[in-house]
């Protein structure tokens, strides 16, 4: 089998940028303290959509034109499109489809969407550079990331306050010079299944008389995330021992920017160099299904990570199910 390697990587988010403030003022008029919220999480600045113009779908498709030009290619160059988001703008048909017709991809590309949360675009990406590792046809894959949490939430502290509007577009392709995906590990707990949700009350209810546009909105019970802590230890631990290397050979860590305190956990109890370990969501908000890959396309703009580097992603989504991948850059 062949390796798979990110060939480039580019990031849309909208222009309207908001600081802690907004969110704050916001949520004292309804009662609400989210101050020493975005403290512990580490908010400063975030994107968000301000035009109705604008959504997960047309992000998604500012970060794929940028990734092809950066790439030096067409769409009619890739052979899969994978698109992955916890609010896709329809689900029919595909978001994959319509990446397809508004970048102009060729007739035997393959496309679908995928949906594992925060964990998406991890997933993707692990999916996508198995499928081309056993399928030597297909030589290259664009996979996108985006989530507009910001217009299902309004209400909800934490998710509004702290979640942002963007889209993360990779190009994988195959190569020899680089061992590419390398391994992945996923652990999974459903003890809190129900402590996020959306639609609120499920796609068959939408309809019914008794529930307003309002009930459809996330639905979120605040639950202790720190567990989420103890599975990325012990997964990257397992992670980096099975496949012989060393923490200090890892040129980069991007993990989930949903809390600046489990960044530093996962760091300080795998004793990590914490200049190793991008943490961009003071800048960004949290961007829920790319936020690892946003992590890296920062990381690469301050020159942190080079050709041949070790990656480590960490993620976790909703559910809940933390998933690690190891690359080589």
């Amino acid at each position: 089998m062949g390796a798979v390697r990110i060939r480039d990587i580019q990031v849309y988010h909208p222009s309207n940028e908001v600081d802690n403030e907004y969110f704050i003022e916001r949520f004292r008029q309804k009662g609400t303290e989210v101050s020493g919220l975005l403290r512990a999480l580490g908010r400063n600045k975030r994107f968000m959509i301000d035009n109705p113009a604008e959504n997960t779908l047309t992000m998604a498709i500012e970060a794929s034109k940028s990734a092809l030009q950066s790439a030096g290619l067409s769409a009619g160059d890739l052979d899969l499109i994978i698109f992955t988001s916890q609010t896709p703008e329809y689900l029919l048909p595909s978001n994959a489809l319509k990446l397809h017709n508004a970048l102009g991809g060729d007739l035997n590309t393959i496309c679908y969407d995928l949906n594992a949360n925060c964990a998406g675009m991890l997933v993707a990406v692990d999916q996508a550079s198995r499928y081309m590792m056993g399928n030597p046809r297909i030589e290259r894959a664009l996979v996108v990331g985006a989530d507009y949490l910001t217009v299902h939430s309004p209400d909800q502290p934490v998710y509004y306050s702290n979640f942002a509007d963007s889209a993360c577009a990779v190009i994988l392709e195959a190569a020899s010079d680089t061992r590419g995906l390398i391994d992945s590990i996923y652990q999974t707990d459903t003890s809190v299944i129900d402590n996020s949700l959306f639609p609120a009350h499920g796609l068959s209810n939408l309809y019914r008389e008794e529930f307003t546009a309002k009930d459809a909105q996330v639905q979120f019970t605040p639950f202790d995330d720190s567990v989420c802590v103890d599975s990325a230890v012990d997964s990257l631990r397992i992670l980096l021992e099975r496949n012989g290397i060393a923490k200090e050979d890892v040129g980069g860590y991007l993990f989930s920017q949903f809390s600046l305190g489990n960044v530093k956990l996962v760091a300080e109890r795998l004793g990590i160099d914490e200049q190793k370990v991008t943490y961009i969501g003071d800048k960004y908000g949290y961007t829920a299904t790319n936020s690892p890959f946003v992590a890296l396309y920062e990381a690469l703009k301050a020159g942190k990570i080079s050709r041949g580097d070790y990656l480590v992603f960490w993620t976790v989504g909703a559910g809940w199910q933390n998933v690690s991948l190891l690359m080589q850059y």
